[in-house]
Formats: structure tokens, C-alpha cells, sequence
């Protein structure tokens, strides 16, 4: 059994109620691949998290953008994982880069909250990449491995984690990395979590792909052989978002 397709949209600190509801509207009317095909996960700012839930046609699912490492308390503005799991919320995104450099979370922080969540049963969208002076400096690697360490180093249970590897210097910038320039990080990983973690883990783990993915590029990335699908910024926004999900067919085929 191949790794299934996994697509999933960042909405990022974007919309209004009825914006929202909009971009809901749209999704329940694609027309996308089955769900033994692509995995489809889309995540609002935690005000809509219910309003979506209550909304979204049931064969998608919502993600919350981040939660707290702790059970609640004295936490002003965090959200816990346990908040998230009496909502009935089954995915986070964490690590994402945004919050890693202006926030300043650091690898171990963010390997903490992945295990706090796992552990209250949430699945996890871990975020993984290299700035644009790192990548050119020739330490992509270097950076990808000990932010993925900082993971496997506090996780025993692989099966509800995917690896997003999403390079910073492509996040809403214009810029893509090529789909040689993905597959290559893609393929790196793979083998750093065979040789770290098990050859079950690194070929059962999704490892999706993020920064600037479009209606335009998704066939060629999500073609490559160790990208498993796409998280996807601005364009979750969009009615591409469904051209994305499509694009799971390129593995079917």
C-alpha cells in the first residue's frame, strides 16, 4: 500500500465569517479524487475552527495552525491540545517557519509540542526547512535533519505525523523550488529517517511539500517520487485549491 496523497491548506491569519464561508462553499462544491486517493486538510484561524468544522463536507477535515506544549492555565492567548481535542479537531500544523522566526520557537520547543499534541491524541503537520542564506551557505541538510531530530528524538509513534518540508525562502515569496530541488530534500529525509528512525517510519511517513504551490506547478511537484503531497499557503484560498487536491492523480496514475 502506497503512501496515500495528502493536501493541506493554511489560511493562515486570513478571513472574515463570511469570507470564510465562501471559501467553504467553494471546497464542498469541487469535484476532487476520492478519499483512497488524497487525504484533504484545511486550516482556519482558531476563531473559525467551528463554523468550518460545522460547515466543510465530511470528507475533509480541519487542522488548528498551532497549540500550547501544556494543559491549560495560565497560558494568556494559547490554545491547549486538549482544547482541541473537545472540539473534536483532529489535525495542529507545527513548526511552521512563520512561527519558528518571528516567534523564535526553537527545534526543541517545537519537538515538545509535537509530542504534548500526539500524546492527546491529535495528528500532527510538522514543518521542516531552510531559510534562503542556509540553502545558499549549502547546510539545507544540516538544518532539515536536526529540526527532524528534534522530532524523532520525543516521538516513538510515527502513524499520525506527516513531515511538511517547506523551504522559507519559498513561502509566499513567488519562488518554488523546482521539483528536482524538492524531491532532493524529500529524498534526503526519507533516508535520514531510515538510518535515525526505522525503514518502516521513513517509508510510511508522508513527507508533503510547501511554498508556493499552485494550479500551475502542483502536477510536476506531487509527480516527484518521494513527494507525498502539499501544504499549501495563498492558493488554499483559492479556487485552485481544488486543482491542487487533483493533482493527487498523478500518483494514481
Amino acid at each position: 500500500m502506497g503512501r496515500k496523497f495528502f493536501v493541506g491548506g493554511n489560511w493562515k491569519c486570513n478571513g472574515t465569517a463570511e469570507e470564510v464561508k465562501k471559501i467553504v462553499s467553494m471546497l464542498n462544491g469541487g469535484q476532487v479524487p476520492s478519499q483512497d486517493v488524497v487525504e484533504v486538510v484545511v486550516s482556519p484561524p482558531f476563531v473559525f475552527l467551528p463554523l468550518v468544522k460545522a460547515e466543510l463536507r465530511s470528507d475533509f477535515h480541519v487542522a488548528a495552525q498551532n497549540c500550547w506544549v501544556k494543559k491549560g492555565g495560565a497560558y494568556t492567548g494559547e490554545i491547549s491540545a486538549e482544547m482541541l481535542v473537545n472540539l473534536d479537531i483532529p489535525w495542529v500544523i507545527l513548526g511552521h517557519s512563520e512561527r519558528r522566526l518571528i516567534l523564535g520557537e526553537s527545534n526543541e520547543f517545537v519537538g515538545d509540542k509535537v509530542a504534548y499534541a500526539l500524546a492527546q491524541g491529535l495528528k500532527v503537520i510538522a514543518c521542516v526547512g531552510e531559510t534562503l542564506e542556509q540553502r545558499e551557505a549549502g547546510t539545507t541538510m544540516e538544518v532539515v535533519a536536526a529540526q527532524t531530530k528534534a522530532i524523532a528524538d520525543r516521538v516513538s509513534d510515527w502513524s499520525n505525523v506527516v513531515i511538511a518540508y517547506e523551504p522559507v525562502w519559498a513561502i509566499g515569496t513567488g519562488k518554488v523550488a523546482t521539483p528536482a530541488q524538492a524531491q532532493e530534500v524529500h529524498c534526503e529525509l526519507r533516508k535520514w529517517l531510515q538510518a535515525n528512525v526505522s525503514a518502516d517510519v521513513a517509508a510510511t511517513t508522508r513527507i508533503i511539500y510547501g511554498g508556493s504551490v499552485n494550479g500551475g506547478n502542483c502536477k510536476e511537484l506531487g509527480g516527484q517520487p518521494d513527494v507525498d503531497g502539499f501544504l499549501v499557503g495563498g492558493a488554499s484560498l483559492k479556487p485552485e485549491f481544488i486543482d491542487i487536491i487533483k493533482a493527487a492523480e498523478v500518483k494514481k496514475a
